[in-house]
């Protein structure tokens, strides 16, 4: 059992909270028992090891299971040090230092995507989180995060994907204008959400949810600029009926990407996953 804070291990997988030493190593952290979970099933050579107390051991008697079948080996840890190595308040007892991977826009579309979700400047690491886990949860094929968006190896970000970040491919890094150039090439209508835009009921009630969709969203505070805007072929908003003076951005987008994934299958156009 590492019982020592200040172990050279212990320390090195703590300074993983930082985006320089993420981008330094090339490895990140994923915390708690359901995503460390998901990494072992699903991603098991991306998982360099996992630290875990006694307590959450017993918990999730699952995780030795998983862990020996990926060819991993689970160290056990004392609270002390689980505290030091988690970014939580109130960690679950169970941390994994895990690689980085992102796939390149070349190869997204040449597996033909169905449904793309693209964050442009989207900066909330909850927010990235929680679409990547959505777009996952409507069988989306990828989520594309542009250069200015979050870091999605950020903790944060990491924690709202509840592993989803293991379940699809994610393209970082790239530009916004070449992208969509790209994806409208490969056969993909773009929509925006956008305040701006047409009613998404009547967009989906001219057919237009039908085929392969890109649907983008832009930075939590300003949306989208003209510019942007002006890259997609059709602004979409999504109606409030009620009082709210708005919606948050990764609830609009769980509400668009079913739209569309709910317009795919009734086509027949999706992709089986």
């Amino acid at each position: 059992m590492i019982d020592n804070p200040r172990s050279p291990r212990v320390r090195a997988a703590a300074k993983l909270a930082k985006k320089n030493q993420r981008a330094e190593t090339g490895l990140f952290l994923v915390e708690g028992p359901q995503a460390v979970a998901e990494a072992l099933r699903h991603c098991p050579d991306r998982v360099v090891e996992v630290f875990c107390t006694r307590a959450a051991l017993e918990r999730h008697p699952s995780l030795p299971r998983d862990a020996e079948s990926a060819g991993v080996r689970v160290e056990l840890v004392t609270d002390a040090v689980l505290e030091v190595i988690a970014d939580t308040v109130t960690p679950q007892g169970v941390v994994a230092v895990c690689r980085q991977r992102t796939v390149g826009l070349d190869d997204l579309l040449a597996a033909r995507p169905r449904l793309v979700a693209v964050l442009e400047e989207v900066r909330d690491p909850g927010n990235a989180g929680t679409i990547i886990r959505v777009a996952d949860a409507a069988g989306a094929d990828a989520v594309i995060l542009t250069g200015t968006s979050v870091d999605v190896f950020n903790p944060k970000a990491v924690r709202a994907t509840t592993g989803s970040l293991f379940h699809l491919p994610v393209v970082t890094g790239v530009g916004l204008e070449p992208t969509l150039r790209s994806l409208r090439a490969a056969g993909l209508r773009v929509l925006a959400a956008d305040i701006s835009g047409d009613d998404l009921l009547a967009v989906r009630s001219e057919g237009l949810l039908d085929g392969p969709t890109a649907w983008l969203f832009g930075n939590e505070a300003r949306g989208l600029e003209p510019e942007q805007l002006a890259l997609a072929d059709r602004a979409v908003i999504v109606p409030i009926y009620g009082a709210a003076e708005s919606l948050n951005l990764a609830t609009a987008a769980a509400v668009c990407l079913y739209e569309s994934a709910f317009a795919l299958r009734a086509s027949g156009a999706a992709a089986p996953h």
